[in-house]
C-alpha cells in the first residue's frame, strides 16, 4: 500500500511537472489563480448558504439558508461572493484577447464566436439533463413546487452566463470605459429606487451597470492603468469603507448574497452596496497579482489552477446539480441533518460541513461525464490537444491560450 502511495505521489509530481514545463514563460499564471479562486468561491459559497429542506412528509423539498436564521454569519457571504473577481478577470481576458486578435487581423465575429462557444457548449448539455429530469420528475408525481425549486437551482447559474455574453459582445465598446461610469448609474438607480420610491424593476439595469464596474476595471488593467500597488489599495479601502457606511447608515443588508424571505437583496439586482464591496474585492486580487505569480511557480499548485481553469464552466454549471442529487439521493434515508434539515442552529452548519466532501465526489462524477462538452473529446496520441500543441523538441512545448471566463 506504501509502495503503491509512493508511485502514486510520484505520478502526480511528474504530470505536473509537465504541464509547468509545457507553460509559456510569458503567461500570467495569477490571471488563471485569481479566476480559480472566484470559481471556489462561487461552488463553496452556494454549498454552505443553500439548503434544501424536507417538508413535512419528506415528499418536497424548499429552499432555505442560514443566513435567515443567523443573520451573524453574513461574513460568510463575504469570503465567498467572488462573482466580482471573475468579472474583473473576465474583463482582463477579454480585452486582452480581443486587441491581440484585431492586431493578428481577427474579424470581430471570428473572435466573438471563439469567445462564446467556450461558454455556451457546456450550456447544452445542463439544459438538455435538466428538460429530461423536470418532465420525468412531473411525470411521476413530484410537486410542481420542488420541481420549480431545483430546476431554478440548477439553471440558476446561467444568469451569469447571459450578462457575462453581453459583456463580451460588447467588449469593442468597453476598451476605454472608465468604470466610474457605470458605478455613477448605479448610484442614480439606489437613489431612485430607495430614495425616491422609483419602482423596484428600475434596479435590474443595475445587472448590466452593476458588473460592469469590474469588467471595466479588467479593461484598465489591461491597458495597463492598474499596475502600481496604489490602485489596489485605493479600491480595497475604498470599496471596504463604502460598504461599510452603506450597510451600518443606508440601510442596506450585510450579507452579499440573497437570503430567502428578505425584503432587499444586495444581487439580485446587484445594489450600490454590493458593488462597493466588489470594488473592495478587485483592490485585493489586484494587490494579491505578485504573490500568486510566486505562488504558481511551484508546478502542483499551477497544475491544480491550470486544471480547474479548463473545466471552469463545467464546474460552475454542475455544482448546484450535484448538491442536488446528493441531496435526493440520500432523502429516502430519512432527514438528514444538514442535508434535509432546516438551517436554523450552528449544528446545521457543522452537519454542512461534514457533507460537502459528498458534494465534491459528486462533482467530479458530473465533471467526467459533461467534461468534454466544454473541452472537447480526447485525441489520439500524437494529436494537437486543446490544452497543449506539440512543437519540435528545439523550440519546446506550450500550453494553448484557453479564453474562456
Amino acid at each position: 500500500m506504501a509502495e503503491s502511495t509512493v508511485s502514486l505521489w510520484r505520478g502526480v509530481r511528474q504530470g505536473a511537472a509537465r504541464v509547468d514545463a509545457a507553460t509559456p514563460a510569458g503567461r500570467d499564471r495569477a490571471v488563471d489563480a485569481l479566476r480559480a479562486f472566484a470559481i471556489l468561491g462561487v461552488v463553496l459559497g452556494h454549498w454552505l448558504v443553500t439548503a434544501l429542506v424536507a417538508d413535512g412528509g419528506g415528499a418536497g423539498l424548499h429552499t432555505a439558508s442560514p443566513l435567515r436564521s443567523m443573520p451573524w454569519l453574513a461574513p460568510v457571504s463575504w469570503a465567498f461572493q467572488t462573482l466580482a473577481v471573475f468579472f474583473l478577470v473576465g474583463g482582463h481576458v477579454a480585452t486582452r484577447g480581443y486587441t491581440s486578435a484585431r492586431a493578428r487581423g481577427t474579424t470581430y465575429g471570428q473572435w466573438l464566436r471563439s469567445r462564446l462557444s467556450r461558454l455556451f457548449k457546456p450550456v447544452a448539455a445542463v439544459l438538455t439533463l435538466w428538460t429530461a429530469a423536470s418532465a420525468l420528475l412531473f411525470l411521476s408525481g413530484t410537486d410542481i413546487d420542488t420541481i420549480h425549486t431545483l430546476a431554478g437551482l440548477a439553471l440558476s447559474p446561467l444568469w451569469f452566463l447571459l450578462v457575462f455574453a453581453a459583456l463580451t459582445a460588447a467588449t469593442p465598446l468597453l476598451l476605454r470605459l472608465n468604470p466610474l461610469w457605470p458605478l455613477a448609474v448605479v448610484l442614480h438607480v439606489d437613489l431612485l429606487r430607495f430614495g425616491l420610491g422609483a419602482p423596484a424593476w428600475l434596479g435590474w439595469v443595475n445587472v448590466a451597470a452593476g458588473w460592469l464596474v469590474p469588467y471595466t476595471l479588467g479593461a484598465a488593467w489591461t491597458r495597463g492603468e492598474l499596475e502600481r500597488r496604489r490602485a489596489g489599495w485605493i479600491l480595497l479601502t475604498g470599496g471596504a469603507a463604502a460598504t461599510a457606511a452603506l450597510v451600518a447608515w443606508a440601510g442596506y443588508p450585510a450579507s452579499m448574497v440573497g437570503v430567502p424571505g428578505a425584503g432587499i437583496s444586495n444581487l439580485n439586482p446587484p445594489t450600490l452596496a454590493a458593488v462597493a464591496f466588489g470594488l473592495a474585492q478587485c483592490g485585493l486580487a489586484l494587490l494579491l497579482r505578485e504573490p500568486l505569480r510566486r505562488a504558481m511557480r511551484r508546478p502542483l499548485a499551477w497544475a491544480a489552477v491550470a486544471l480547474l481553469n479548463l473545466s471552469a464552466m463545467t464546474v460552475f454549471l454542475w455544482h448546484q446539480t450535484a448538491l442536488m442529487a446528493t441531496t435526493a439521493t440520500l432523502l429516502p434515508t430519512g432527514r438528514l441533518p444538514g442535508l434535509h434539515t432546516a438551517p436554523d442552529h450552528l449544528g446545521w452548519v457543522a452537519a454542512r460541513l461534514a457533507w460537502l466532501p459528498l458534494f465534491t465526489l459528486a462533482l467530479a462524477v458530473c465533471w467526467a461525464t459533461f467534461r468534454t462538452y466544454e473541452q472537447g473529446p480526447r485525441r489520439p496520441t500524437g494529436r494537437r490537444s486543446r490544452i497543449v500543441r506539440s512543437r519540435p523538441a528545439a523550440r519546446g512545448r506550450d500550453v494553448k491560450e484557453h479564453h474562456h471566463a
